[in-house]
């Protein structure tokens, strides 16, 4: 009688195992595609609010449309890439995530330790360009990502179009400390990064692409006021998290510098200058 109780018992619990099983893969398969459009407009909507476009009242998807992604050829002589099918990639479904962990996608960080922890990168990433409403560039929002204390940071930074001056910072995915490293989301500290230079104007002045600037922006230790020297280059620094924000400054140089979007900045600069009049520039010469 007890053998049978006990066999009966398992049945049940092997049915009632299988039954959530397949209710729980069911509803993992057909709630995907409704993850993965939240998923793409919580990019999209964290893409808007480093370029402070963002609109709460508005659908995030209709705000998007100023935003044009363009693939870009990470330290490549051409980068910007016109037609992306050319490179077989297509720029809805793209994800340089994913390709960083290809071999045949991606290739070593270079040089070593640059991007501290990570030993690969994407070949070609999807950077993002804001335009005025006379056509000229006013932004580009660049995606960004490095290691802090324990984990993989994920965001964007904004460049304005002189190529050098930081319009804004987020990160929408890290499992930093709450209080700690976590404060990278404190939107006082991102608020800080608005107007600090990239570059220093002299190594500006003497870029080309054979001679990329490497960047000069950093967290600092502490607060960064008036009077700190280079003042425009540093961050107020994160308290009690010393090693998320040595990640932070790390990474930002590394994405900004020679081997990722370095060249795409000095296209954006060369750009700007060759479509500045010539009369236009004069008369600054001459306000000045």
């Amino acid at each position: 009688m007890q053998t049978e109780s006990n066999k009966q018992t398992l049945i049940v619990a092997t049915c009632l195992c299988l039954v959530c099983s397949v209710m729980v893969s069911t509803a993992a398969v057909v709630l995907r595609p409704a993850q993965q459009i939240q998923k793409m407009l919580d990019i999209q909507k964290n893409i808007l609010k480093v370029a402070g476009i963002y609109d709460k009242t508005l659908k995030v998807d209709s705000q998007f449309k100023v935003v044009e992604p363009v693939l870009i050829e990470l330290a490549g002589k051409r980068p910007r890439i016109t037609d992306p099918s050319e490179e077989g990639i297509n720029l809805k479904t793209y994800d340089p995530r994913k390709a960083a962990k290809k071999e045949h996608d991606s290739v070593e960080v270079n040089p070593p330790g640059s991007l501290p922890q990570i030993a690969r990168r994407e070949i070609y990433t999807i950077a993002y360009e804001i335009r005025k409403v006379d056509g000229n560039l006013d932004q580009v929002i660049l995606p960004i990502y490095g290691k802090g204390l324990w984990s993989t940071l994920y965001g964007f930074i904004a460049v304005d179009a002189d190529g050098q001056t930081i319009r804004g910072i987020t990160f929408y995915e890290h499992g930093e400390t709450p209080g700690l490293g976590g404060e990278v989301d404190n939107p006082v500290w991102k608020a800080v990064w608005t107007g600090k230079s990239a570059f220093a104007a002299s190594d500006i002045a003497a870029a080309s692409f054979d001679h990329l600037p490497t960047p000069t922006v950093k967290v600092a230790k502490g607060e960064v006021t008036a009077n700190t020297p280079q003042a425009e280059f540093k961050v107020d620094g994160l308290s009690g998290a010393t090693i998320t924000s040595n990640g932070v400054t790390s990474f930002v140089r590394y994405w900004l510098g020679p081997d990722a979007f370095g060249s795409y900045l000095q296209q954006i600069r060369s750009e700007q200058a060759e479509s500045t009049p010539t009369s236009a520039v004069a008369e600054g010469e001459n306000n000045g």
